[in-house]
């Protein structure tokens, strides 16, 4: 069974499946108010007798008419457009259903239930061939650039959308445009048009014989026109994150540059809220950049519920990172693992110049993600994502950002194995081990650790405590922090060896 949002888009999808299927012995149906109650009923019946192979159909598949005879596959396309009640009705279909999900900007808790490992996730990063990013302007609604931007695009033979979402005036829009710009036809389309008067005006479009076509958000999913590469949006600051995505998404898709104009009214001041979606959608115009769109719409809008109707929101003003905590800690003890506590974190004073520079990121809010980040290193890989992250938004990084990092992930090696502080002094660096580390790596096991270390280095016993003194006299900050961290690094694999050798003996 395929799900999806509208009946422009199940149309499309349904042409699709049958050309591509026409080689194979697969009867294919269609579920929508495009069809006749006669033919939905026959393609209801054949359901039930599992007579259809592949199904395609709107929310008309959710009835409870609709039985399935044996339901093994559900694709859900553009996920963001359904509900919570949606989706669960599907999953009482059959108890055991494999669900496939397809979306460009996933709603914030969706993402979120992906990320936690509740959902597996796939990214596909890869555009077709030859297609260049949407040119993307937020900007105050000015006359003049929509006469320049509709002109321009008249004269390479092209065509716009102008996304107007007031019904009862879109006439009104679509009589100004055409004083605007003389000679251009213009076509209206919305949602409470007869579905006849709705196809023929797209199909007139798509034909060429109308030059600019002003609509509602009808046109978010499933319209595929490759000559439309101007698009408008007024009132943009109205709109969510996912559905300024996916009204871009309408532009773009051929070899020729597109351009996209996010426009507000001029003497509005913007809220915070409509500011940072309007502000995401200039940061990232790159083919592919679905998925960190969506990872900035579940920062500013929230996770939401993992058991709940909400799709998005803090819970209750928790916070998102204290929540996401709380939830990663009670997954993993319902699948029985171990919560590492986070409280015994390791004192790091290393007197080196480890910040991120002003005149490297600007923007505080950006600043304070990465930060975040760098404190929630908790693998080689994440340390490694996190630099070519820097690289791709922000460009090179200085010396002081590298350092940084490398705390970042000496402090992860650290938290492995007990370390409580390392504290540098004059021409040495302290390392502090609490039990039971430390007594699993008393005597031949810590100096196997330091056998690799370029450093000269004591050990002595402190209470139940272990320390390790490195002697970084006249060395680069860079060569003996890379031995610090080699030194914990080698530890924590010492240890690990160790406790799998132990459950073998076992």
């Amino acid at each position: 069974a395929v799900l999806v949002p509208t009946t422009i888009l199940a149309e499309q999808h349904y042409e699709n499946f049958v050309q591509r299927f026409s080689d194979y012995p697969f009867t294919i149906g269609l579920l929508s108010r495009f069809r006749s109650k006669k033919e939905q009923e026959e393609t209801i019946e054949k359901l039930r007798k599992g007579a259809v192979d592949i199904v395609i159909g709107t929310h008309r598949l959710l009835s409870k008419d609709v039985q399935f005879l044996d339901l093994g596959l559900l694709v859900v396309d553009e996920e963001q457009r359904f509900g919570v009640k949606h989706k669960e009705r599907l999953k009482q279909l059959k108890s055991q259903v494999d669900v496939l999900t397809l979306t460009a900007t996933p709603i914030p808790r969706t993402l979120h239930m992906s990320m936690l490992g509740v959902r597996d996730l796939s990214v596909i990063e890869t555009p077709p061939a030859n297609r260049y990013p949407v040119q993307t302007f937020v900007m105050e609604q000015n006359p003049m650039t929509i006469r320049d931007g509709i002109e321009r695009e008249m004269a390479r033979g092209g065509q716009v959308f102008y996304l107007y979402n007031r019904v009862e005036t879109i006439e009104k829009k679509a009589d100004e445009l055409r004083a605007l710009v003389p000679g251009c036809r213009v076509g209206v389309i919305h949602g409470q048009m007869s579905e006849t008067t709705l196809e023929n005006i797209l199909f007139q479009f798509i034909e060429g014989e109308y030059d600019v076509l002003v609509t509602t958000t009808i046109i978010e999913t499933g319209v595929d026109i490759p000559n439309v590469n101007t698009l408008f949006i007024e009132n943009a600051d109205h709109m969510g994150l996912s559905q300024l995505y996916q009204l871009r998404g309408r532009v773009g898709r051929t070899n020729r540059i597109a351009y996209a104009y996010l426009m507000y009214q001029p003497d509005k001041v913007l809220t915070e809220v409509s500011e940072k979606r309007l502000q995401a959608m200039r940061d990232f115009t790159e083919l592919g950049s679905g998925f960190k769109i969506a990872m900035r719409d579940l920062s500013i809008r929230g996770a939401g519920n993992l058991l709940g109707k909400q799709q998005h929101g803090f819970i209750d003003s928790v916070g998102f990172d204290l929540y996401s905590q709380l939830l990663s800690e009670a997954v993993l003890k319902k699948q029985g693992k171990e919560v590492k506590s986070d409280e015994e974190t390791v004192e790091i004073d290393l007197q080196i110049d480890a910040y991120i520079p002003a005149s490297y990121i600007q923007d505080e809010r950006q600043k304070i993600e990465m930060y975040k980040r760098i404190r929630s290193i908790d693998s080689v890989e994440a340390y490694e994502e996190l630099l070519d992250d820097f690289i791709d938004r922000f460009g090179d990084f200085p010396d002081e950002v590298s350092a940084l990092a490398e705390v970042g992930l000496i402090k992860h090696y650290a938290n492995e194995i007990d370390v409580v502080s390392i504290k540098r002094k004059d021409n040495s660096v302290t390392i502090t081990i609490a039990p039971p580390s430390a007594t699993r790596l008393q005597g031949v096991p810590v100096f196997e650790a330091l056998g690799p270390v370029k450093l000269p280095a004591q050990v002595a016993n402190k209470g139940e405590s272990l320390q390790i003194l490195l002697n970084i006299t006249q060395k680069p900050v860079d060569l003996w922090l890379e031995q610090v961290k080699l030194f914990v690094k080698t530890c924590g694999e010492i240890l690990a060896r160790d406790e799998e050798k132990h459950e073998e003996d076992k």
